[in-house]
């Protein structure tokens, strides 16, 4: 297939812009769907399919993902267009300003392995990047807004590179969809369309951005308009001829330092060398062993592996699939373990690569340890770190680290059985709000902890030179037999990892399917605070969990789960009704 005509084969996408709630036949598109809103719960039915599917955060995106495949590419090739399409159509969230995590199954290799496309922090910065004059930490959207919190973006390099390794197609193919989409102008998403108008005050800041988001009398675009973004045309069609290096060595990167440092209120230290010296790292997927299963995911510096998996290990000491999904005490047990959990990372998770962690994180009897501090029917009144096995301890601090829930998450399996589970970001909606050849750059570096020490200790998420920051992204794949049988992930902050967790726990305990998993209303607990999902369900567990001891709060809570089945006799998908997310297949 020439690659004019790939082009216009995938290219069959403004309609989908308005697609909502979906139940499709594998491979089919419906012709009329009602828009989703923005905001609220809607219906989204089980899909099915035979030998490929791909999940992602936005229809547009989902169908380049599912040409891409259908035209038999591979799981990373449809990756590619995924995100290349959802840095355009859903901004706030992902992008090549940004960074991600992949965790990947080589069908042929039969081998699993991740990915760590993390943002670094500029060789330039120190521990006090955060701190004002007297040594106390910024406020969190003054050190947000501006050049300060970019971090060396890592999301361009890690699909060349996961292309170069594992893609099918030509590299310049699978950026055609968002490359024509740019310059024809894409329909305004109701969801972008509110993010734009609530961060309307930070995004008007800076001439560039407010230029792409607001029109010519102040107003932010709304919902059902046509933006076209001739920058990030441009950027893509140099990636498509010079590759990679042109973002990390070129022009591209010479107008992303000229950003960063040249923003007068609150300039930023990302240099042209961090650019050039930054590297993916491909590392050792961190697994537990959970019924007949083998959850794995990104270690660090991601927590979302040992986090989601110590909450795991812990509940397995009880008999969550006895006491099913509408018991107050099922969820009593949940919400300590996550405590606990939450615990352990703040005080030990960090970049493995510049603090040391202990080795027993996952250990079964440590964690059959902590599960013997949890007490059914009643809340757990305090909650420390805990003692794992730890060969060379250091004494260390609490993490007093701020996370917003914004990212996206994109599942993929294609017919050869290749997996990938990526979550992305570029941390909070709309990053740090400065824009670069039409992409928003992230504010990575405010993932670290403001303080670097506390009562004299330090604090392992710190920041230092080079170091990635600690995240919750838990990009899952669920191992049956050495194969793929469940490819998983949310965004939503540090509240990803309960999102993963409370999947997980309703399809392997609960035996809800995928979808059912997915729109189980969200109940979580991190620090103390339960926090249950406004207008859903989980309302009627307050007054069971605050009379156990909880301090309860309801809310909103915008998950965005994407999670494929992986069959012998075939695919099972859903998407979260929270977004207006899409899974298709054939």
């Amino acid at each position: 297939m020439t690659r004019s005509i790939l082009w216009r084969h995938l290219l069959v996408l403004t309609p989908l812009c308005l697609f909502g709630s979906h139940s499709f036949a594998a491979g089919q598109v419906a012709d009329s769907v009602a828009p989703e809103a923005s905001s609220g719960i809607q219906t989204k039915a089980l899909t099915h399919a035979q030998d490929f599917m791909v999940a992602s955060a936005n229809p547009v995106a989902s169908k380049a993902g599912y040409d891409v495949l259908k035209a038999g590419g591979s799981a990373i090739d449809a990756l590619v267009a995924v995100q290349m399409m959802l840095g355009l159509v859903e901004p706030q969230s992902s992008g090549l300003g940004g960074g991600a995590f992949a965790v990947y199954y080589d069908a042929k290799k039969q081998k699993l392995t991740t990915f760590d496309g993390r943002e670094t922090a500029p060789m330039a910065a120190t521990p006090e990047l955060f701190q004002d004059e007297n040594g106390e930490p910024l406020s969190f959207y003054k050190a947000v807004v501006g050049g300060r919190s970019v971090g060396t973006p890592g999301t361009v390099k890690l699909m060349a590179e996961l292309h170069e390794r594992y893609g099918k197609m030509p590299w310049e193919d699978l950026l055609a969809p968002a490359t024509e989409l740019a310059q024809e102008g894409f329909i305004v998403s109701p969801r972008l369309a509110e993010s734009i108008k609530g961060s309307a005050e930070y995004l008007s800041r800076y001439p560039e951005t407010k230029a792409y988001f607001f029109n010519y009398d102040g107003t932010p675009r709304a919902a059902g308009s046509r933006l076209q973004n001739t920058p990030y045309y441009e950027t893509l069609r140099l990636l498509a001829i010079y590759g990679a290096d042109e973002f990390y060595t070129g022009r591209i990167a010479k107008d992303i330092i000229s950003q960063v440092q040249g923003i007068a209120d609150n300039p930023g230290l990302l240099s042209e060398q961090d650019l050039a010296s930054y590297q993916i790292k491909e590392r050792s997927p961190v697994c537990l062993p959970y019924k007949q299963f083998d959850v794995c995911g990104m270690g660090p510096p991601s927590s979302g592996a040992l986090t989601v998996g110590q909450i795991l290990g812990i509940t397995q000491e009880f008999d969550l699939a006895k006491l099913g999904a509408d018991s107050p005490e099922a969820w009593q047990i949940i919400g300590d373990a996550s405590r606990l959990a939450f615990a352990d990372r703040g005080r030990y998770m960090a970049d493995t690569d510049y603090v040391p962690m202990p080795q027993g994180l996952l250990d079964k009897s440590y964690l059959a340890e902590r599960a013997k501090l949890i007490t059914p029917g009643k809340a757990l009144e305090t909650v420390t770190a805990g003692e794992p096995e730890w060969h060379h301890p250091i004494a260390q601090a609490d993490d007093i680290a701020i996370e917003f829930p914004s990212t996206s998450h994109i599942s993929i399996v294609d017919k050869e059985g290749n997996a990938v589970s990526v979550t992305t970001t570029i941390e909070s909606g709309f990053g740090s709000t400065v824009m670069s050849n039409g992409f928003l750059l992230n504010n990575e570096l405010t993932d670290f902890s403001f303080k670097s020490h506390q009562n004299g200790y330090p604090i392992a998420n710190r920041l230092e030179p080079g170091k990635r920051p600690r995240s919750s992204m838990s990009p899952t794949i669920v191992m049956k037999d050495n194969k793929p049988y469940l490819v998983v992930g949310s965004p939503g902050g540090s509240r990803i990892i309960g999102y993963v967790a409370k999947t997980l726990i309703a399809h392997l305990e609960w035996g809800m399917d995928i979808q059912d998993a997915i729109s189980l209303p969200n109940m979580l607990n991190r620090f103390g605070t339960y926090d249950l999902e406004k207008g859903t369900q989980a309302e009627r567990f307050e007054k069971p969990l605050t009379k156990m001891g909880f301090k309860v709060l309801v809310r909103d809570l915008n998950s965005g789960i994407q999670g494929i089945i992986v069959e012998d006799k075939g695919l099972l998908g859903g998407a979260d009704p929270r977004r207006e997310g899409l899974v298709l297949g054939d």
